[in-house]
């Protein structure tokens, strides 16, 4: 009988790690990292589905780049480096945190057979992903008026060196983070990721403010703006530079920034993932691990916290006990809590940075363009959202499941939790943050006068401190951490510019042309009659359904 040859059995073809850690991190990016509001059916499949309103914003926001129709090539590709490195900035510096070092992760993924470098690799194409859709989104326009003005070249370069620049934002915080493990150690990483997300934050927003406004000063920079020796210092530069060399007029100061952006890029990616990739998996299980503390003797002294609390007039302030109660946590979480203090104040570090800017853009030409202008009045106006901002970071945590016990506690609805976070974040972040600016107004301008213009921004503060608490969402540490919502963060510095613009050209115009006391009073009863009605509608919320 004769034998009848069967055709090989192929074995099915195993994805590699890389593939799977892929499609694994990506997919907790869209779907986010909780089982709740969570369906299927409508769950977003790309990242454009997921941050579709996120990218029509962004690409509003890059029409301005029609202006630069009839400019040089190194200014429409410096003006969009600018502020693409300003926002893929915020958005690492804020996300990076939450991506890279995952407790919930590290219990899981530790356990297998996965290179640290291999995990690195897969979170790290995830970030460069998402920031790149938003990257393309906001140069879209650019696209256009490059291909108009400079012809076909400028968007295959302007795409390549873009695609450069989110590398180079991403590896810079990741070295950061790296470096500070291999430097400092376990001990001291908590504090340090925070410091250095905060720097890494602060610098890109400075190098995509710094240098528009430069450009803007028509008459001696777009002549001198390549060849200017501390152009070489900002990082959008050198990216302006490789558009300019290889689409614009090949100047040999382009090419010399084109080789900077090329070389500094090079060496950041090699060192943050591959020279130092072995760091990345002792910070991992070092975040497992417990470090144990010393114990100090107090003589039964209480901590600060509880000595601040009960000292006027903190102490009329928070009668309820509630409202305590949620003061001391959102305290606590402020100076104790790592994943917290990554979410907070690498978020706000950039939206605190543009009212410093507007406010010292002046000083050195004339006094009288600083205290009778538009800094202040916008420094204080654009401060004022500071505590929106911050409560609408703190109401994710990694421990949101611990957030279900207020439901169990005798409470009608959250107003006594969102009244006692609220007052937390006036105190320990708002406050602070004007009497810093108001220092450097008195410093700059050495008339205490002048401090008058930041009390139209005081009067809008606790009006905006009330809308995250609207319908009882503002709950603090009760929401999911989701790393996409991050993405979004920057979108809310739109509407905050637009409402601080027009509060500080009011304030503005009311101080230079008279009226501005009449200005303060109406906006004072507006204001309070705001406050009345939005305080009354908190204080009527009730729980919102559990999803």
């Amino acid at each position: 009988m004769n034998e009848i040859a069967l055709p090989p059995i192929l074995p099915e073809a195993v994805p590699s790690s890389e593939k799977v850690l892929r499609q694994l991190f990506l997919t907790l990016f869209l779907r986010g990292r909780s089982g709740r509001s969570l369906k299927i059916q409508t769950a977003p499949k790309s990242v454009g589905t997921k941050l579709t309103l996120s990218l029509f914003f962004y690409a509003l926001l890059g029409c301005m780049a029609l202006g630069f129709g009839h400019q040089p090539v190194f200014a429409l590709a410096a003006y969009l480096h600018a502020l693409t490195f300003a926002f893929l900035g915020m958005f690492v510096a804020s996300s990076a945190g939450e991506v890279l070092f995952n407790k919930e992760e590290a219990d899981i993924l530790l356990h297998r057979p996965i290179r640290p470098k291999t995990m690195l690799w897969a979170k790290i194409r995830v970030l460069v992903e998402v920031s790149l859709w938003l990257a393309l989104a906001f140069n879209l326009v650019g696209f256009f008026v490059g291909f108009h003005s400079a012809g076909w070249r400028f968007p295959i370069v302007h795409l390549f060196s873009t695609t450069l620049e989110a590398l180079f934002c991403t590896g810079s915080v990741v070295l950061m983070y790296q470096l500070c493990l291999r430097w400092f150690g376990r001990e001291r990483l908590d504090g340090l990721m925070t410091m250095a997300q905060v720097f890494v934050a602060i610098a890109a927003v400075l190098s995509g403010q710094i240098l528009p406004r430069v450009l803007f000063r028509v008459g001696h920079v777009f002549s001198l703006s390549e060849t200017s020796w501390w152009i070489g210092l900002l990082p959008p530069a050198w990216f302006a530079g490789l558009d300019d060399a290889l689409a614009g007029d090949a100047l040999f100061a382009s090419w010399i920034l084109a080789a900077i952006a090329l070389i500094v890029t090079s060496l950041i990616l090699w060192l943050a993932f591959g020279k130092l990739a072995q760091d990345y998996e002792i910070g991992l299980q070092s975040l497992n691990e417990t470090v144990s503390t010393r114990v100090t003797k107090t003589g039964g002294r209480h901590r600060w916290l509880d000595k601040l609390v009960n000292v006027p007039p903190l102490r009329w302030w928070l009668r309820d006990p509630v409202s305590r109660a949620s003061f001391l946590l959102v305290a606590a979480y402020l100076v104790r809590d790592r994943d917290v203090k990554l979410r907070i104040y690498p978020g706000l570090a950039p939206m605190l940075v543009v009212p410093f800017v507007f406010l010292l853009q002046g000083y050195g030409q004339h006094n009288s363009s600083i205290g009778g202008g538009f800094g202040i009045p916008f420094s204080g106006a654009y401060l004022g959202l500071v505590p929106l901002l911050g409560l609408q970071l703190l109401q994710y945590s990694q421990q949101w499941q611990a957030a279900d016990v207020f439901r169990a506690a005798p409470m009608v609805g959250p107003a006594a939790l969102c009244h006692g976070a609220r007052r937390a974040v006036l105190c320990l972040l708002a406050l602070p943050m004007m009497l810093l600016v108001g220092l450097i107004v008195w410093f700059l301008q050495g008339d205490a006068g002048q401090l008058l213009l930041l009390i139209p921004g005081l009067i809008a503060l606790p009006i905006f401190a009330l809308v995250p608490a609207l319908r009882g969402r503002g709950v603090p540490l009760s929401v999911p951490t989701d790393a996409a919502k991050s993405a979004g963060r920057g979108l809310s510095m739109i509407p905050v510019l637009f409402f601080a613009f027009a509060l500080a050209g009011a304030a503005s115009f009311s101080w230079t042309h008279g009226g501005f006391w009449r200005f303060v009073l109406g906006e004072a009863v507006v204001a309070v009659i705001l406050y009345v009605v939005l305080r009354a509608m908190i204080n009527q919320a009730r729980w919102p359904e559990a999803d």
